[in-house]
């Protein structure tokens, strides 16, 4: 009996050394996991308590991620993260070598390109720590040419934040990732209608997208113009307000410093004129070259900017009655126009309650539509069906009349009339005339 009440303390007093020997190990603990599939690549995210201290490698058949947190326990329920995600296939705990570490495994459907780095407290999450597996071989975005042989103008859509980057949080929890994906969407469908025109989104669902990856997808798209959506916000919940951004210049400047220092590399990100660039031994003639291609960028952005301002202000208020120009990584392309449109501050709660409804969500996009519709049927880019098939117009000048209009234009005189609903041939100086396209 002695000696069984003995066994009995023993064990008591080992249980209670292993739980504070745990205890002790484990300073840090996984609380959860969260997955967000995209198209090109799998986002894992595992919050913790406190900064993670880990360790990670791969193996082979089959493809395995093992991840080694030192000095954590383990609280996160694995499995119920993975929904429809075609890259991981399980997630599941292993023995480690070292006491008080936890060991992960994340069974994996094929070999990926794998980035791992933990990321600080910010807004409403704790330490994390974030896996992406991006697909080795990624399809480029498929553009088309139309029925006449000529090309669809493509404006690249991305609406800001999304994953786990909530972006800014109204007062009543809405969150900015899901304002700016409705109204990109609904842009997209607007731009679609129109032929000529093709819509890229950028982010089609709920998950992140890097800076530097949105303008490699909008380049891999082919795009005319990039259009980044977001939602404002600001400490007090006054201010409100739509505004337009576009690159600084000193922005604009270091980067193309950069590109150039490496032309060899990114001649593809400097236009037309890439090739030149790219193999010419003057110096001199690759930075004037480039040079010529940013600035023609930047004020085409502007330009834009200015449509979309225009636009704006005829179904929302505006928090700026200019596009601004901002240092912002979304923006930095010197080969592809780019505006970032602020629809609204999410912080003003009559503002956030807009942003919410569909309707205002719809005009929104209707106004970004038509500045998008506009500048192109202004400036279509040469080889597209826009450019084709775009009215031209003529402003008679003394000494011309009817006849002469239509011998310049290669057009004939009855095309003429009836595409001005002309009754006669007689026209006078600084009348406008429309040119159809020659038969």
């Amino acid at each position: 009996m002695r000696s069984a009440s003995i066994v009995k303390k023993l064990t008591v007093l080992f249980t209670l050394w292993f739980a504070l020997a745990t205890t002790v190990y484990a300073s840090n603990s996984i609380e959860n996991v969260r997955i967000w599939p995209a198209p090109e690549n799998t986002r894992i995210v595992f919050d913790l308590i406190e900064k993670p201290d880990f360790k990670y490698f791969s193996l082979k058949s089959p493809e395995r991620l093992v991840i080694d947190f030192k000095n954590s326990r383990n609280n996160a329920v694995l499995m119920s993260a993975i929904k429809a995600d075609r890259r991981v296939q399980k997630i599941r705990t292993s023995r480690a070598k070292e006491k008080g570490t936890t060991r992960l495994v994340l069974e994996l459907a094929e070999d990926y390109k794998i980035s791992i780095f933990p990321l600080a407290p910010a807004g409403q999450y704790s330490d994390r720590l974030v896996i992406d597996l991006y697909d080795k071989n990624s399809q480029p975005i498929a553009t088309h040419d139309n029925s006449q042989g000529k090309r669809d103008i493509v404006i690249a859509i991305v609406a800001g934040h999304g994953g786990e980057d909530p972006g800014s949080i109204g007062a009543a929890g809405t969150y900015e990732k899901r304002i700016t994906l409705k109204i990109a969407q609904k842009l997209a469908n607007l731009i679609n209608q129109k032929q000529g025109l093709k819509a890229v989104m950028i982010r089609s669902g709920d998950y992140y997208v890097d800076h530097n990856r949105k303008t490699e997808l909008a380049r891999k798209s082919k795009a005319d113009l990039l259009i980044s959506i977001h939602a404002d916000a600001f400490t007090s919940s006054q201010p409100n307000g739509a505004s337009v951004l576009v690159q600084a210049t000193r922005r604009a400047d270091s980067e193309f410093t950069r590109w150039i220092q490496n032309r060899e590399k990114n001649s593809e990100l400097l236009g037309g004129a890439g090739e030149t660039i790219r193999s010419t031994k003057d110096n001199n003639l690759a930075i004037a070259l480039g040079d010529m291609k940013k600035e023609y960028t930047m004020a085409s952005s502007y330009d834009f900017a200015e449509h979309v301002v225009k636009q704006l202000k005829k179904v929302t208020r505006l928090h700026k009655h200019k596009p601004e120009r901002l240092s912002l990584a979304v923006l930095k392309s010197s080969d592809i126009p780019s505006v970032l449109i602020e629809t609204g501050f999410i912080s003003n709660p009559d503002e956030e309650r807009r942003l919410n409804n569909s309707h205002h969500q719809q005009k929104l996009a209707k106004a970004i539509y038509i500045a998008v519709d506009d500048y192109f049927s202004r400036n279509p880019p040469d080889g597209t069906l826009i450019a084709a098939t775009r009215t031209r117009e003529h402003k008679v000048s003394r000494g011309e009349s009817l006849s002469v209009v239509a011998q310049r234009y290669k057009v004939s005189i009855r095309q003429l009339k009836s595409a001005n609903n002309l009754k006669s041939n007689v026209v006078r100086i600084g009348q406008t005339l429309k040119i159809p396209q020659a038969d």
